[in-house]
């Protein structure tokens, strides 16, 4: 599959980092394999979590290509670098077409990344999960990688404004241990506990401070609970 799309975008997204003196924080990037296929399930807090999630996965000196709201490859701007990319579109009215082409992608070997949440997590705990992540490595045959993003919240999220500029700011990228995909809810369970194991370590060691509205509930932060984050989203649907 040809690249010349991705790496300058990598390049300015590493500039970027510079620029904004982001204080990132990579750990488990050794569990990408360097060669094959893999599914990568990260939680979302963020709109920009599609890019630290791919940086998670440079190290092992592996291009993600994740899968995304097909409203996004229709933008402009975003659009032809989305498919320059090689991403996946996304279209819920026609979902098996996305799911064949992120399988075909696998089977090629690529690293297929997913957000199992669909959504944005306003609680910035980790919601119920689509099926999605856990049927395409079974069926791919291919390792399942939790991964958490922290921080990236505090840049842009859902229901605030954004702070592109925002410097110095913490980012944990957690990547688990792959395991084996399982079909049936028993598989979709496991994975949601292993992403949220991750998040809750990242959450651990990050420094939060007393009522930061980017800070979950059960932290003294001040976001939504999951209930009150689900009430929101149901209005907004």
């Amino acid at each position: 599959m040809s690249d010349r799309v991705y790496p300058p975008v990598i390049a300015a997204a590493k500039l970027m980092f510079k620029v904004l003196d982001l204080r990132i924080t990579i750990e488990g990037a050794h569990h990408i394999p360097s060669t094959g296929g893999a599914v990568l399930a990260s939680n979302h807090v963020s709109y920009l979590d599609f890019i630290f999630a791919g940086y998670g996965a440079r190290p092992s000196g592996r291009l993600t290509r994740f899968m995304a709201k097909h409203e996004i490859f229709a933008n402009k701007i975003a659009g032809p670098l989305m498919r320059g990319m090689h991403h996946i579109p996304v279209d819920r009215s026609a979902g098996q077409a996305s799911f064949q082409q992120a399988l075909s992608a696998l089977r090629s070997g690529e690293v297929v990344g997913i957000f199992p949440e669909a959504t944005i997590s306003r609680s910035f705990t980790v919601k119920d999960i689509k099926s999605g992540a856990n049927r395409l490595a079974h069926e791919a045959g291919v390792p399942l990688i939790p991964v958490a993003l922290w921080g990236t919240q505090r840049l842009w999220t859902k229901g605030r404004p954004k702070n592109l500029t925002q410097r110095h700011v913490p980012i944990t990228i957690l990547i688990g241990e792959p395991f084996e995909a399982s079909p049936g809810d028993s598989g979709d369970a496991l994975l949601r506990k292993r992403m949220q194991d991750l998040l809750d370590s990242a959450q651990a060691n990050y420094p939060t401070e007393p009522g930061a509205w980017w800070a979950p509930r059960h932290l003294g932060g001040t976001a939504p609970t999951p209930e009150e984050a689900a009430e929101l989203d149901a209005r907004r649907d």
